[in-house]
């Protein structure tokens, strides 16, 4: 217990070195440093053999591995989509790094996670880049209890002007009467620490690409729905889905190192269709908000019939409860029924956990979630028994100490 007290402690040190990397260019990972959050994390698990196993591994050594995936790079705590939030990533040992496409209004595909957010993750608003958002800062009304609001797309802003602008941490202070009190809206669980004037880099997609080549992971490029009428310009959806296709393939980047993904099932068959080899693992990602939404056996039989291999459904989707204890859902089974492979999205994304609202990722078992522990239980569920490939994580050093320490690769 003095080995597994003091790696505890002596695993603050990540977070400063973390924070370091962007300033000197990307390094070569020689070896992965997971920091002192997983300890943390099993320390706070109830007594169990599996609290016992993940406590047997405290000394490591931990490696890169594919089943840890970092969902807009370690978005936890660092900015999202943000080259210092990918360098973090890589260094936590997530083998598939995320980077989200949108467009700008010169149609250069830039990595953010809605094409309609820059108001709340970059510093646009007090820029003069702000009288070109496609609505403008409005405060907060008291009278009528208005909520203050913004809009600004990438689509508002070519390439050149996007890459003015400095990354922050995604939230809103609704309450705001001014921008800068509107800004400054992080939720009490995350920090602002890594979101001082000289982080929070911005990248193209593919710079992204250049990025996760030299750190050595692979990319999970998420093409997202427009916030404007398509075609853009004469750019049509087949156009945005060939194109975010087209930069790895200018990069030379194998298939097998990218999953490309989206919600909208279209753009995945038209990877099916018309490029085999990224068609083979590109990801449908499903947007049910509750059970009653998800897919039934048939419907999930008819995306192989169709050509797709792998489904990421959210964590809801994949859990359920018997006796008190958390099991696999009847979607988990079904989809592997139908043959199909599973990612999931997303850990450490919900805030602090066993204070009574888990948050909308754990809404089928919350009556298991007791502790910030649970996490742990959480995901060994998610490994043993429903079998998922993969886990998007916000804080991915939380997977790659299970991953490495249950021999997952």
């Amino acid at each position: 217990m003095l080995d597994f007290a003091a790696r505890l402690l002596s695993g603050a040190v990540f977070l400063m070195f973390a924070a370091s990397v962007g300033a000197q260019g990307e390094l070569p990972i020689s070896n992965i440093q997971v920091g002192q959050r997983p300890y943390f994390l099993v320390t706070d698990m109830a007594p169990s053999p599996l609290k016992d196993k993940l406590q047997s591994c405290a000394n490591g050594p931990f490696s890169k591995t594919d089943f840890s995936i970092g969902h807009r790079g370690a978005a936890l705590m660092f900015p999202e989509h943000t080259r210092e939030s990918y360098e973090a990533a890589a260094r936590m040992g997530a083998g598939i790094v995320e980077c989200d496409v949108t467009f700008t209004k010169d149609k250069a595909l830039v990595c953010r996670h809605a094409q309609n957010d820059l108001h709340t993750t970059t510093n646009i608003l007090a820029t003069p880049l702000a009288s070109k958002c496609t609505k403008g800062f409005t405060p907060h009304d008291p009278a009528t209890n208005t909520p203050a609001t913004a809009e600004c797309r990438t689509s508002d802003i070519t390439l050149a002007e996007f890459k003015t602008l400095r990354g922050k941490m995604d939230a809103a202070n609704t309450k705001a009467k001014t921008v800068a009190e509107y800004m400054a809206g992080t939720a009490s669980w995350r920090t602002d620490l890594y979101s001082g004037p000289t982080s929070g880099t911005l990248m193209t997609h593919a710079e992204s690409i250049a990025l996760f080549t030299r750190l050595g992971v692979k990319m999970t490029p998420e093409l997202k729905s427009a916030s404007v009428s398509m075609p853009f310009e004469g750019f049509s959806q087949e156009n945005y889905a060939q194109k975010m296709i087209d930069e790895y393939k200018a990069a030379k980047v194998p298939a097998s190192s990218v999953f490309a993904q989206s919600f909208n099932k279209n753009d995945v068959l038209y990877w099916v269709k018309n490029e085999l080899s990224f068609g083979k693992q590109a990801v449908f990602l499903d947007s049910a908000e509750k059970p009653a939404d998800l897919p039934s056996l048939a419907q999930l039989q008819s995306y192989k019939k169709e050509g797709i291999q792998i489904v990421a459904p959210p964590l809801f989707a994949l859990l359920d409860t018997q006796d008190g204890k958390l099991v696999a859902s009847s979607y988990a089974k079904n989809a592997k029924l139908a043959g199909l492979g599973i990612i999931t999205w997303s850990l450490e994304r919900s805030g602090v956990l066993g204070n009574g609202n888990p948050g909308w990722y754990y809404q089928t078992v919350t009556s298991a979630i007791k502790r910030e522990g649970d996490t742990l239980q959480v995901l060994d569920v998610l490994a043993k028994d429903v079998g998922i490939m993969g886990i998007f994580s916000d804080w991915p050093a939380t997977v790659t100490y299970y991953a490495n320490c249950m021999g997952l690769k």
